[in-house]
């Protein structure tokens, strides 16, 4: 249930309608629009009287939401919400890359990749210190150290860092590390134990589509993290599988638009799972910004040809750098910045 209440309400009448809320039990998400205030109930909606909520003073209208997704939907929250890493963007009029290596190999490597990141122009690096993977005789990543690497690359060049948490008992290490976005791969996306425990810590989550998840299914996952008190969600859409066996999963572009309608929050693309393929990297991505997506994830490695895994899908940091540019121009054909 969602109450918007009248242009100009004061603070005394959003504290009657909050109040009204808690006495049934119920919790409140606020969202202060330039002139409107919206208050969602969230809850058990039936022990709330709307007819009563409607002649309380301010209150303009009460609308139940139907969806079952209420805190991330755009009903509660009208305006994209805009979120930020150490004061950088995601979301809103500037386009973010966040780029660097699939697996946090070694030290030399990260900071070769650090170092290219900063030359293509991202503000954010990613990197995998734990890797799931289809073999369990894979390289499965250098876990604590990887962190340790990661953190002394990256800060060097004041990069937040953006990595995977697989597991709920390393996320008190991602803390103690301070990981500035947590990363749910899309493994995970219904690995519901692991969402409600990121939803009680103040990290951003980039949530993962799941290999074979509907819009809706990936929307629930998202609602798992906010309904813990967590709403600085970022939907990452990866490929989906399919019958097609030309590239690794199909990108679902038309995920983007579907997305920003039905919620507030920021939106990213990750071309360089959905093909397999550095060579397709680029198309994807110029694909993904025109769509209006609100970022990119981008696999780089100083040497693709030596990477652990994905090889296949890095590109070099010389091709990240020439995207860079493609991206920007279509960026700004679109009335958006990169």
């Amino acid at each position: 249930m969602i109450i918007v209440m009248q242009t100009g309400a004061t603070e005394a009448q959003i504290n009657g309608v909050v109040g009204e809320i808690h006495k049934a039990g119920l919790r409140e998400h606020l969202s202060r629009g330039a002139e409107l205030t919206i208050i969602g109930a969230i809850g058990d909606e039936d022990k709330l009287d709307a007819a009563h909520l409607e002649i309380l003073p301010g209150v303009a209208r009460v609308n139940r939401i139907t969806k079952p997704y209420k805190i991330v939907s755009r009903d509660t929250h009208p305006d994209g919400s805009i979120i930020r890493v150490r004061g950088i963007p995601i979301g809103g009029e500037q386009i973010q890359v966040i780029g660097g290596p699939c697996s946090v190999e070694t030290e030399e490597q990260m900071e070769l990749a650090a170092q290219g990141v900063a030359d293509a122009g991202c503000r954010l690096m990613r990197g995998g210190a734990f890797k799931p993977r289809t073999s369990p005789y894979a390289f499965q990543g250098l876990g604590v150290q990887g962190l340790e690497y990661f953190q002394h690359a990256a800060r060097k060049h004041n990069f937040p860092i953006v990595t995977e948490l697989m597991d709920v008992r390393m996320l008190d290490t991602f803390m103690e590390y301070d990981v500035d976005v947590i990363q749910i791969g899309a493994r995970n996306m219904q690995n519901f134990d692991l969402l409600k425990e990121v939803g009680r810590v103040n990290k951003p989550i980039i949530l993962k589509r799941g290999l074979s998840a509907t819009i809706s299914e990936w929307l629930m996952s998202a609602e798992y993290i906010a309904a813990g008190g967590n709403h600085n969600i970022i939907f990452c859409e990866r490929g989906i599988r399919t019958f097609e066996t030309a590239y690794r999963n199909v990108l679902d572009v038309t995920a983007i638009p579907v997305l920003k309608r039905e919620t507030h929050l920021p939106v990213i693309v990750d071309p360089s799972h959905a093909g397999g393929k550095a060579w397709m990297v680029p198309a994807l991505a110029q694909a993904a910004v025109a769509a209006g997506a609100d970022g990119l994830l981008i696999e780089m490695h100083p040497n693709p040809c030596e990477a652990w895994c994905d090889a296949d899908q890095a590109l070099t940091p010389e091709e990240l750098k020439k995207l860079m540019k493609t991206l920007g121009a279509i960026a700004q054909a679109v009335g958006r910045s990169l």
